[in-house]
């Protein structure tokens, strides 16, 4: 198409001859998608009653979708050079290479991180496109193999984050299941469900990319920020014995361990001790280690060891 009202005026000469299905017509031209797509989308009940989904655009449309801010920037330019708009968007030359750069700035505004813009670049202006419908008969746009995960985020990110699956055209399928134009998706949800980093393996949509990231992020913080115990107290009851305590210390001594705080108590009445000892915060290796010298010790009768924050 050359205008936009060839366009307009195509999508009533196909609506004429084949029906349009309710609820599957998307009108990008007048209300372009953020990054800037604008093409008509329908879908139709075209001749045997075959399911058919239809894009109409001008070819300047056409150019924008299939090579981006690129084929955009060079129309601009032409419109404010008469003399070059029979080259073509490819014999633009490069004096005024600086201004593209510009709207990839404005761009790039919208987006909280550098990784979520250059998969916005890639995706959404230089793959192919699906369109899957919900069971409510809405019609949802996503980047060529997009899976029930892409799918569900574009619906709203708790659903998103408790994709545990999806009923796609009545039958079950996994989280990493391809979709296809056409398909009627139903997404099976688990309640606590969060999202792993394993997602971003076959995750194709730059909206639910960022999510799955987001959720990560979140998860990493809230582990830095997670408490740990700061010392680890061991109590030993032993028998009163010359030496022992000694011997008790050499063993943190060999294992590299130093000791914060030391108290022994004697009872004289069964010539028994209790022994405590803390220490910083030690990995679990080392704590066994540190239990087995201490049981293996003559005189030892009990040992135990408790977290202290």
């Amino acid at each position: 198409m050359n205008t936009v009202e060839e366009c307009y005026a195509t999508l009533g000469m196909i609506h004429k001859y084949w029906p349009p299905l309710q609820g599957r017509f998307k009108d990008y031209i007048s209300v372009p998608k953020p990054n800037g797509y604008r093409s008509l989308h329908t879908t139709v009940s075209a001749e045997n009653s075959k399911i058919t989904e239809v894009q109409i655009r001008t070819k300047e449309m056409h150019e924008e979708a299939e090579f981006g801010i690129a084929a955009h920037w060079a129309y601009e330019q032409l419109k404010k050079n008469t003399e070059k708009k029979t080259e073509g968007w490819r014999g633009v030359k490069n004096k005024k290479e600086l201004m593209w750069v510009e709207q990839l700035r404005n761009w790039q505004k919208s987006f909280s991180n550098q990784e979520d813009f250059l998969d916005s670049l890639k995706i959404d202006f230089f793959k192919e496109r699906i369109f899957v419908v919900t069971p409510k008969n809405d019609v949802i746009d996503l980047p060529a193999e997009s899976t029930p995960v892409d799918f569900a985020y574009h619906i709203h990110s708790e659903i998103g984050d408790q994709c545990v699956g999806a009923r796609v055209n009545g039958k079950i399928v996994p989280i990493e299941y391809e979709l296809h134009s056409g398909d009627v998706v139903e997404i099976l949800t688990q309640k606590g469900k969060r999202p792993s980093e394993d997602w971003l393996r076959f995750l194709k949509s730059p909206t639910a990319r960022k999510y799955v990231r987001s959720s990560l992020r979140k998860k990493d913080k809230k582990l830095r920020k997670a408490v740990l115990p700061q010392y680890i107290e061991f109590k030993i009851i032993n028998e009163d014995r010359p030496g022992y305590l000694k011997e008790v210390t050499g063993i943190f001594a060999d294992l590299k361990t130093n000791i914060t705080f030391l108290n022994s108590q004697t009872d004289p009445r069964f010539a028994f001790s209790v022994v405590n000892v803390r220490c910083p915060h030690l990995s679990k290796e080392k704590i066994q280690k540190i239990l087995v010298r201490i049981k293996s010790l003559p005189g030892t009768k009990e040992v135990s060891h408790k977290y202290v924050r």
